[in-house]
């Protein structure tokens, strides 16, 4: 069998192995999800820090003194690490790590630098929040039902999984300032800065 445009393989043409080949579209759909993702992350800073009344209310705005986690870790009912996610409800700590964590996944994705690091953050800050919703858990401490609508992949699961996948597959490049990130000394001595 042949792949040279002759003979019964002739509809091959050219075979590509797997990951060897992104087309231009591919690259541009793979910048979109990139820069939508990213702004998912930097709209949740944005709107805790000054409280433009989407999710967070001007009152309650990190500026004017409110809690970017309390609300949320405080309201845990369900699975294994609720204590834990009560006992750090509104720390300085956990506070100021989620909120620097939005600021730095949503830049580093907008911008399409530094995409390792923010897939990391971005994958740890997801997973931690899928464990405060707990998605396998049918019913709450109260015995009342979760409604979750599956037990595995939620919406913390999937921007985890594409923050991953933007990573690995140089989305930054695109639209982005990912390839001038790559040739700088700093980050070519430390290519884990990719």
């Amino acid at each position: 069998m042949t792949t040279t445009g002759r003979g019964p393989a002739g509809h091959l043409e050219k075979v590509e192995a797997p990951g060897s080949m992104l087309t231009t579209t591919a690259a541009r759909v793979l910048a979109v999800l990139r820069i939508s993702t990213g702004f998912v992350f930097l709209w949740a800073f944005l709107d805790k820090t000054f409280g433009w009344s989407y999710a967070t209310p001007g009152e309650r705005s990190w500026l004017n003194g409110g809690s970017p986690t309390k609300g949320f870790l405080s309201g845990v009912d369900v699975g294994p690490f609720q204590g834990t996610f009560h006992s750090i409800a509104g720390t300085w700590y956990a506070d100021g790590l989620f909120m620097l964590g939005l600021l730095g996944v949503g830049l580093a994705l907008v911008l399409g630098i530094g995409m390792r690091i923010a897939a990391g953050a971005g994958a740890l800050m997801m997973a931690l929040m899928w464990f405060a919703e707990f998605p396998p858990a049918q019913h709450n401490a109260a015995g009342e039902a979760t409604h979750s609508t599956n037990p595995i992949t939620d919406y913390h699961f999937m921007y985890g999984v594409a923050a991953i996948a933007l990573a690995v597959t140089y989305a930054g490049h695109t639209w982005g300032l990912g390839r001038w990130w790559a040739q700088l000394p700093f980050v070519q001595k430390h290519r884990w800065l990719i």
